[in-house]
């Protein structure tokens, strides 16, 4: 029987982290929650462990300090791997990410992907509450890394991701080199490149509402400088 495990990076959601653990729970498709807190100092992993009395399927690793989304997301998915989850989800804590979509991508990899992508783009542009700056930022950085890699992802940069466990044991994780905003990219490049089937399913992207959001610049520089230097590694290390 399949096993699946949503993995939930934190970092001060004190706000947010018990009302996404029983917006999943209250699913009627089984799913696990590991969260992966960065030493949140508003007492996010307190609550957590508050809550893990109540939800035997409910776990908690706590990382000394802050070290970046895809630190965060590798440190899941090793956690996963030790273990016996056969689908392994990406999904943030805000409900950026629509908790009510998870049984989409599980379905999605049950029907036979290997990777589902929950894209705010494949049906044109689906994604409420942002400014347009932003929404213009996030839409042409996907439409520039399909440029440069020629990945056949429309939403590129989503980070609500389901994985096949096959797929995360085949990808060195220890040696993706990104930890921000390049991080879904790399992982979605290597994935499709090892020959894995990617397909994306059409989500709907909102805002935060409560806590703040971790984009900064520095994350949206390591995405446009970042897709070069993958690029170029993927054609020396073919050509070599």
């Amino acid at each position: 029987m399949d096993t699946a495990l949503v993995i939930i990076p934190t970092y001060n959601e004190i706000e947010n982290i018990e009302k996404i653990i029983r917006a999943v729970f209250a699913l009627e498709q089984a799913f696990d929650i590991l969260v992966v807190d960065d030493n949140s100092p508003d007492g996010t992993a307190q609550k957590v462990k508050e809550l893990q009395g109540e939800f035997s399927q409910l776990h908690l690793t706590v990382r000394t300090k802050k070290e970046g989304l895809g630190l965060a997301y590798i440190h899941g998915f090793e956690w996963a791997l030790a273990k016996d989850y056969t689908i392994i989800v990406e999904m943030d804590a805000d409900f950026s990410h629509d908790p009510k979509d998870l049984p989409r991508l599980y379905n999605s990899i049950k029907n036979g992907a290997d990777v589902a992508v929950g894209s705010r783009y494949v049906n044109g542009i689906a994604v409420v509450n942002w400014d347009m700056t932003r929404l213009m930022l996030s839409y042409f950085a996907s439409k520039y890394v399909h440029l440069i890699t020629r990945i056949p992802i429309k939403d590129t940069t989503a980070g609500f991701v389901a994985y096949k466990r096959e797929v995360l044991e085949k990808i060195a994780l220890r040696k993706i080199k990104f930890v921000g905003y390049a991080f879904q990219i790399e992982m979605k490049f290597k994935a499709w490149k090892l020959g894995f089937n990617v397909v994306e399913v059409p989500v709907i992207f909102t805002d935060r509402t409560a806590g703040e959001s971790k984009m900064h610049g520095g994350i949206i520089a390591e995405g446009v400088f970042g897709v070069i230097q993958m690029k170029l590694i993927s054609l020396f290390s073919k050509n070599k």
